[in-house]
């Protein structure tokens, strides 16, 4: 009955005409001494003309009420179609709703170029920088040939270096994932390869903080992207060696899921509900100084993706367990 009320209220002002129209004729005649009789059989008439008037315009109204409704959904799929305009007061209300989707679809377009040429411009930013990182690399292995005695400071300074490709990685990563294209293909892959491409990266790390890593070939398969989940794997052996001061780090599988478990400092029970969003460091973070907050906003949105499920579990001091679901 809703669209009853709302066409009652839409032609209250012509329905309170009428009867104050037929009030002033039956006065009138009233007045005059005038037969009443004639009166009540016009106004008859009228009522019955007008009930019938009402209820055919009344179902107008609601077959073209119920049509814009069905219309709602369509525009939600871009394939809305309005109904022809019944007088000049609807053909101007369908220019306005058209001049704005017009203007609208301007704006996206807009910023979907500004979108895109940021996204080409980091994408050849991270390229770029990757040139004076090699060549650094290549210096340095020829300087620690000839000055032995510089061995340490050249650690420090591969130490760092190796940070640098991590996060100019982690910036094309995020960059890929945030576009439009769709970068992922889901195939079978053994787990064990994907691991040891994680590991074999991180192994310098191991060894400068000697720390400890129990792994044992998992001969285990599934289903996914290898690329994006080497780079999720990467991300998390990134906080578990970097979290560890000392002890070790463990790669298993546990049920259905892969464990990586290390012994280091663990989150605080309140961090634990919010490492995923994106920015946010915690306490361990900002006591680190250098933590950006998106490496695990990045997996958790990557794991999403692929149809992978995360879950962490921590206590303070005693390490962290963090969970991956295929």
């Amino acid at each position: 009955m809703r669209w009853m009320k709302a066409y009652l209220k839409r032609h209250c002002l012509g329905i309170f005409l009428y009867i104050i129209f037929a009030l002033i004729v039956t006065v009138v005649f009233y007045l005059y001494h005038l037969s009443v009789e004639p009166v009540v059989y016009a106004m008859g008439l009228c009522i019955i003309i007008a009930i019938i008037v009402l209820v055919v315009d009344g179902w107008k109204y609601y077959k073209k009420a119920e049509k814009l409704e069905r219309q709602l959904e369509a525009v939600k799929n871009g394939v809305e179609k309005l109904p022809q305009p019944e007088d000049e007061i609807e053909y101007l209300y369908q220019k306005l709703l058209e001049n704005s989707k017009e203007e609208r679809i301007q704006q996206v377009a807009k910023i979907m170029k500004e979108k895109a040429e940021i996204t080409d411009y980091f994408t050849l930013w991270t390229h770029q920088i990757k040139t004076p990182i090699a060549a650094m690399r290549l210096l340095l292995q020829q300087e620690m040939i000839e000055f032995e005695q510089y061995y340490e400071q050249k650690k420090e300074t591969e130490s760092e270096l190796f940070k640098i490709e991590q996060y100019v990685e982690m910036v094309l990563q995020y960059l890929r994932l945030n576009s439009n294209i769709n970068d992922f293909v889901l195939r079978e892959y053994e787990l064990d390869s994907i691991i040891c491409q994680a590991v074999r990266k991180y192994a310098p790390m191991f060894i400068r903080k000697k720390l400890i890593l129990h792994y044992q070939p998992l001969q285990v398969k599934v289903v996914t992207d290898e690329k994006w989940l080497v780079f999720v794997l990467e991300q998390i052996l990134s906080n578990a060696i970097k979290y560890t001061a000392s002890g070790q780090v463990s790669i298993y599988i546990e049920g259905s899921c892969l464990v990586v478990e290390d012994t280091g400092i663990g989150i605080l029970a309140e961090d634990l509900p919010r490492i995923f969003d994106k920015g946010y460091t915690g306490y361990n973070g900002r006591s680190d100084k250098k933590a950006s907050g998106i490496g695990l906003y990045l997996v958790k949105k990557i794991l999403n993706k692929l149809g992978h499920k995360i879950l962490v579990e921590s206590e303070t001091g005693k390490g962290t367990k963090v969970k991956l679901l295929f």
